[in-house]
């Protein structure tokens, strides 16, 4: 497993909108905007239904999820993360309780996620290698 430095935390908890890659069953990519979040040096998601990233997840585990640091006008090429990662889609009673902390960072500390209280999912992405340009990636030799 890969180490977050505490530049690529820092990044993940100012709350970037990340691209969810996965794979279908056909073989096609399948991409989403997602909300992530850091449960220790994991990544988290939650999602209320189970929708095609996740049965893609549960047929291969093999994602890559990217995000933008913050945009930099005087640079050729802005900051951004790549994430090589293997996840699991666990269902949760917790993952309301997830999706509303997001809520918070994402939307505004005053709102309250939307939708029904109820039982969902949580994917739980473990890091494989980092990428992209920032202080995260990984030097390449």
């Amino acid at each position: 497993m890969a180490s977050l430095s505490p530049e690529l935390r820092e990044l993940i908890e100012s709350g970037p909108l990340t691209h969810l890659s996965t794979i279908n069953a056909d073989g096609s990519p399948q991409v989403t905007a997602i909300w992530i979040g850091l449960d220790g040096d994991d990544l988290v998601s939650g999602h209320m239904s189970r929708y095609a990233k996740l049965r893609n997840i549960e047929r291969d585990p093999r994602v890559v999820l990217s995000f933008l640091g913050p945009r930099q006008r005087d640079v050729t090429l802005n900051p951004y993360a790549v994430l090589g990662a293997r996840a699991v889609v666990e269902p949760s009673d917790g993952a309301w309780d997830l999706l509303d902390r997001l809520t918070k960072l994402y939307l505004s500390p005053d709102t309250e996620f939307p939708a029904p209280k109820g039982p969902g999912y949580v994917v739980r992405y473990s890091v494989e290698r980092i990428g992209g340009v920032g202080p995260w990636a990984e030097s390449r030799r």
